[in-house]
């Protein structure tokens, strides 16, 4: 019986090959963009913990780091620093407009900073290998009302290694008030899934 699975015929290899690699892309068309043609895992930082979600991990507050201290020009050219945003909890995400799963959760990014805004909760983009025009179509297209920053090379996005591959996009780390990095989504985000996340940072808070 272990035998009825293997593939003798050099024919058969192939579609099992084939098919395989079809899967594959299948995974990464649903999950996350990769310039590496798969979905990208893993990170520098052991510190994560995963949540119900494959995609998504979390952050022990007495293990969480710094987030980098990214800057830059949004995609209208005003300059603007996440230290602006220090004492609030911070959604920072990773996308392209080049980017199908990106322009998926583009909707729900939206509804949840437009929920959450009164709350000391912010939102921020991180615009990455894209032609600027092509992004503030994809804004204007999509609603988006909180800013992005420019990153057409990659210089921001790399800054942060240690915590999610540059490769992955869409990416999505959520900051709390110390401005240290919480919970980590590889790949797309859904509206309940960040409510879920707000939702305990700013219970924390309150505490």
């Amino acid at each position: 019986m272990a035998e009825a699975f293997t593939v003798y015929h050099p024919w058969a290899r192939r579609r099992v090959a084939a098919a395989l690699g079809l899967l594959a892309f299948s995974v990464c068309a649903l999950s996350a963009c990769t310039s590496g043609g798969g979905v990208s895992g893993g990170g520098g930082n052991v510190n994560y913990v995963a949540a119900n979600d494959p995609g998504m991990s979390t952050v022990p507050i007495g293990q969480r780091q710094s987030a980098p201290q990214i800057s830059g020009k949004t995609l209208t050219g005003q300059p603007l620093s996440l230290s602006q945003y220090s004492g609030h909890i911070v959604v920072l995400n990773v996308w392209g407009s080049w980017c199908t799963p990106c322009r998926e959760e583009g909707p729900a990014l939206e509804e949840t900073y437009q929920k959450y805004k009164s709350q000391g909760v912010d939102f921020l983009g991180i615009n990455t290998r894209d032609d600027n025009a092509a992004a503030l179509a994809y804004v204007s297209n999509t609603g988006i009302t909180y800013p992005s920053l420019q990153d057409p090379d990659e210089t921001l996005v790399l800054q942060f290694k240690a915590i999610f591959p540059a490769t992955t996009v869409p990416s999505t780390v959520i900051l709390d008030q110390q401005g240290k990095v919480a919970v980590r989504v590889l790949g797309a985000v859904t509206g309940p899934e960040l409510d879920q996340q707000l939702n305990a940072l700013l219970a924390a808070k309150q505490s």
